[in-house]
């Protein structure tokens, strides 16, 4: 095809170097990062060229699919589709991956199974803001590297005649529009709109290239489209073509804003095309950063291998020692000290990996509302996992990078007044609501205690207490009753202690910003947590209809959390602890049940859930409700405990190996676990400002401070001896000292704290030491009361009522009235013999809990029920009777009522004891198509009057199809006009799922609740 020409732009602007660059010559910190390091297992992320929290992440692409391809690539593959310029570091849900490139020779091909190529691991590196592979196929060495807003490739095509590269639009995302148009032989420029994750993604793009292409060819739905220079639709791909191209250089910028915006930040980055420079700048960019945090030593030299993962890849790595009795040259064993830096390096590299900047050069971005904004006097950045990194990534930031802390708070103020919400986790232009509480609240408040004020702190109060007060996953429920109920809101446990959490933070920011009558209303609900404390066996169990939910099983994952069960989220309330505590018992009692968290051998159990990583007993290293715990014994007798878990966690659930994270990296978290808990400094809860303190792990750490100061901790005994996991004695500026905590002011300042550790615990050193401080004392709220007994019932039952505050006293009324102090005194359990609502209150010193409310049902005595084809355990409501209980589910399966048959029809039986007439049957099921979960095909009833011999009596179809994708109920409703003693119920499972469905081909499953006999 001719080359169509609009006229050449010229390249105008400066190339924009780092301002490090006019600063001392740092120490090359990038020679310990492995980029390659959380690539493998469930860590998610991505080994290509990226500038710290930068726009660009230019990597390789070699997974299109599945949940270990959510960053694009997996360390274990060994096929390349080609190298896009975005990407996700270490998340649970895959998106992005915009724009593919990829170099080809001989024709060119529009299928990526066409264009892809193999590569050899051997000849695949990379380092801090470069990437470099062999394409097997064509014999095409690739390398990548970036500017914050471009990603530069080059191609060497080593001799070949003629050489391709081919772009593609359509790769992985569904698209919603895109466009593709050549400017003149050495420039074009396009734009992808799509939907996924992020359900509204517009990404422009403009690419230069350092030598004129003679010909190109843009395809639509794969067919060439002769004679145009521009193509727009849903599956838009082009290549360009290259005589003896040797070395090709393309620079790409892209903008979320406009093609204009993407050569603007193409033109202000990358004035030439010049590789080294840019791959330099970005060395120098990540010298930077990483020299906030030196370390030196780590390791003694005798360490055993044994003592961390085989290093056999790192850039330490060696060959296993030859057999014994071979004459070949023992290899010299690594140098583990250098080895845990690269371990250290590559995690705190993690951590400035994400989230990324989202305005171009001259500070335009898309907002949440898809509207252009401009961000004056600040950066604005995308992509927050901020469930996950409130804990330790941004306090984490909060020292060592203060000034991008307070752009991420004004853009999370942007966020809000473009969305009325602040964000949860915004990705683009979508605010995606993935996980479960507000955690830009701690977030800001860490900082705002912290001393990053520079930001209208009003506003962000105002934006705290809409974001907690509106009418969404389940806040209102939360506020009504002390409790997000399970039977009211899905993750209702998750929910409520993470909405504890946010409000705790809310009700200190209304202290320094002193609004009392504010502090009184959050530090209340602060307290909400004790409303799902069962101190009688000391979990945190969800409450459903005024009592706990059973059955209750503490090793289970189920829908009442998030990520995990009931052993992992009974200990977040990071707060309260001593609260905790106190509920629990005592410090000895959270002590031992910290003990039995770490210790059990209780297996995992309910659904399968590959979060939920990393086990020690049942904390999961692997998930992020677990970070804080091993803190927790710095709150108890045993303070020595938390010394030793942390070191266990540190060199049992990270290695130098592409699999080295015991689960998904998360944009930072669980890498900023690994540099904070080796510093030995951990912040238990942002925003109280203090850092618990646990065993260093290197012998010095520099902490570089951006008010000039410097902060040292230094371990002596880190590189003595490789079993020093407890601390004998510290030094705090030369004196002696005698707390178990830092306060951020003592680091803030600057100055010396050394540690000095050994191989035994120094138990009555420990105990001598000033504890840490986690407790709410002001505004105590009585806990609400729980009401038991069997939710249906047909004989009279028995209702008992407790609360986990023993010296409160109990009032309850029967005949549906709110209870009050003149309301009967709850001294015994009573009986109940028809449906009753049962109400109660406990009242202490004056003060009242909310009202708990429970109904108890009785259901129709003469009809049995027999279950041919068993239910699933995990999905099985309230047993056997839940088909004939009464109890409606709702669309929202997800809280209960319904139970789950898979892999075969559901078929029960229904004895009404005698023949009697049947007018009408129903049948109740339910479609959420995205979950698996599809209407039956059809239901048919059938009629005996022995149980042996049937006759069909109706036949219902489905209404809707699988492809109707909003969760939905439906009723299969049939007129009998028979009689009958036994009726049997056949639902029929839809079968394998769809072709087009993303799993297709794998089993479907009916969801089934009520069948109603009129």
């Amino acid at each position: 095809m001719k080359l169509v020409f609009r006229g050449a732009l010229v390249l105008t602007g400066l190339f924009i170097a780092s301002a490090s660059f006019a600063q001392k010559k740092k120490t090359d910190l990038t020679k310990f990062v492995d980029p390659f390091i959380g690539t493998g297992g469930h860590g998610h992320t991505y080994p290509g060229a990226v500038m710290p929290f930068g726009m660009v992440q230019l990597s390789p692409d070699t997974r299109l699919e599945g949940w270990d391809g959510c960053s694009g690539y997996h360390y274990t593959d060994t096929v390349v589709y080609g190298f896009s310029h975005t990407h996700l570091s270490g998340t649970g849900i895959p998106d992005l991956c915009d724009v593919l490139f990829m170099p080809t020779t001989g024709e060119p091909k529009f299928k990526n199974t066409d264009y892809r190529s193999g590569f050899n691991k051997k000849n695949e590196s990379a380092t801090p803001g470069y990437y470099h592979t062999l394409l097997d196929k064509y014999n095409i060495g690739v390398e990548l590297t970036s500017t914050a807003r471009v990603g530069v490739h080059k191609y060497d095509y080593k001799g070949a005649k003629e050489g391709n590269i081919i772009i593609n639009l359509k790769h992985r995302d569904e698209v919603l529009d895109s466009w593709i148009e050549v400017v003149n032989d050495h420039e074009i420029r396009g734009f992808r709109k799509s939907k996924s994750w992020a359900t509204d993604q517009h990404v422009y793009f403009y690419a230069k290239f350092s030598k004129p292409f003679k010909s190109y060819g843009i395809a639509l739905n794969d067919e060439l489209q002769n004679g145009k220079n521009k193509v727009e639709g849903k599956n838009v791909k082009m290549y360009i073509r290259f005589d003896n191209p040797g070395d090709v250089i393309s620079k790409v910028g892209i903008s979320a804003v406009s093609a204009e915006g993407a050569l603007k930040n193409l033109d202000a980055e990358v004035t030439d095309f010049d590789f080294k420079k840019v791959a330099k700048a970005a060395k120098l960019a990540w010298n930077d950063e990483l020299n906030k945090i030196q370390v030196e030593g780590g390791a003694p030299s005798t360490a055993s291998q044994n003592q961390m993962a085989s290093p056999a890849y790192s850039p330490y790595g060696y060959n296993q020692p030859s057999p014994k009795g071979s004459n070949k040259k023992q290899p010299t064993p690594p140098d583990y000290g250098k080895l845990k830096q690269v371990m250290f390096y590559s995690a705190l590299y993690h951590c400035f990996s994400a989230p990324s900047l989202y305005n171009d050069v001259d500070g335009q971005y898309r907002g949440m509302d898809d509207k252009i904004h401009k961000a004056e006097g600040f950066n604005y950045y995308t992509a927050f996992s901020l469930w996950d990194t409130y804990r330790a990534e941004n306090p984490l930031l909060n020292i060592i990078d203060r000034k991008r802390t307070l752009d991420f708070i004004k853009s999370f103020l942007a966020m809000y007044e473009q969305g009325g919400v602040l964000p949860v986790w915004p990705l683009a232009t979508t605010e995606t609501y993935c996980m479960v509480g507000n955690h830009s609240i701690p977030v800001i408040v860490d900082a705002y205690a912290k001393g990053i004020r520079d930001f209208n702190a009003e506003e962000a109060f105002a934006a705290m207490k809409a974001s907690v007060t509106r009418k969404q996953f389940g806040l209102d429920n939360y506020a009504q009753t002390g409790a997000v109920q399970s039977d009211v809101e899905h993750e209702s446990a998750a929910k409520t202690l993470d909405y504890a959490i946010d409000d705790w933070c809310i009700a200190q920011m209304a202290k320094m910003l002193n609004k009392p009558e504010d502090y009184k209303t959050y530090i209340k609900r602060a307290q909400y947590w004790k409303n799902l404390h069962n101190n009688q066996n000391g979990f945190m169990q969800a409450r459903e209809n005024g009592g706990w939910y059973v059955p209750f099983e503490p090793t289970e994952i189920n829908n009442n959390y998030t990520e995990g069960n009931a052993w992992q989220y009974s200990f977040l309330v990071p707060q309260d602890v001593e609260g905790l505590a106190k509920s629990l018992g005592g410090p000895d009692k959270l002590e031992k049940k910290l003990d039995e968290l770490f210790t059990t051998t209780s297996k995992l159990s309910g659904r399968q859930q590959d979060d939920v990583t990393g086990l020690v007993g049942q904390y999961a290293h692997g998930n992020e409700p677990s970070h804080h715990i091993a803190y927790l014994y710095n709150f108890t007798n045993a303070s020595y405990k938390t010394q030793y878990y942390v070191n266990k966690l540190l060199r049992e659930q990270y290695s130098a190996q592409p699999d080295g994270l015991s689960g998904n990296e998360d944009c930072g978290q669980m890498s900023a676990w690994y540099v904070m808990s080796s510093l030995g400094l951990y912040n238990v809860m942002p925003g109280q400002n203090q850092f618990q303190i646990t065993l260093p792990q290197f012998e010095k750490i520099t902490l570089n401070l951006e008010n000039g100061k410097t902060f040292t901790i230094s371990n002596p005994g880190a590189t003595v001896n490789r079993n020093n996991f407890y601390i004998q004695g510290m030094n705090l500026d030369k004196k002696p000292y005698a707390k178990l905590y830092l306060n951020y002011e003592d680091v803030a300042k600057g100055g010396d704290f050394e540690v000095f550790s050994g191989t035994l615990a120094n138990k009555l050193f420990m105990q001598e030491l000033e504890k840490p401080t986690s407790k709410i004392t002001d505004e105590l709220i009585v806990p609400n009361p729980y009401i038991t007994g069997t939710k249906t019932f047909k004989e009279p039952i028995a209702i008992e009522i407790g609360c986990a505050d023993a010296d409160a006293k109990i009032y309850y009324t029967i005949d549906g009235s709110t209870p009050t102090a003149q309301s009967t005194l709850y001294t015994k359990p009573f009986q109940v013999a028809a449906t009753t609502t049962v109400k109660a209150i406990a009242i202490k010193d004056g003060k009242s809990s909310f009202v708990d409310e429970a109904v108890f049902k009785k259901i129709r005595s003469d009809i049995k029920i027999s279950i041919i084809n068993k239910y699933l355990p995990n999905y099985s409501a309230q047993g056997d009777e839940t088909l004939i209980n009464g109890i409606h589910g709702t669309a929202n399966w997800r809280i209960g009522n319904w139970q789950g048959y898979t892999g075969k029809d559901v078929e029960v039986v229904l004895d009404m004891e005698k023949v009697k007439p049947v007018k009408q049957l129903s049948f109740g099921a339910l479609q959420d198509s995205r979950a698996w979960i599809v209407f039956p095909k059809m239901v048919e009833y059938w009629l005996s009057d022995d149980g042996k011999n049937y006759k069909l009596a109706a036949t219902v179809n489905t209404k809707v199809a699988p492809d109707s994708l909003e969760p939905q109920t439906q009723e299969y409703t049939a007129p009998i006009g028979k009689s009958a003693r036994y009726i049997k119920v056949i639902a029929k499972q839809y079968g394998p799922l769809p072709e087009w469905h993303e799993s297709k081909g794998s089993p479907s499953y009916i969801f089934a609740d009520e069948i109603t006999i009129d």
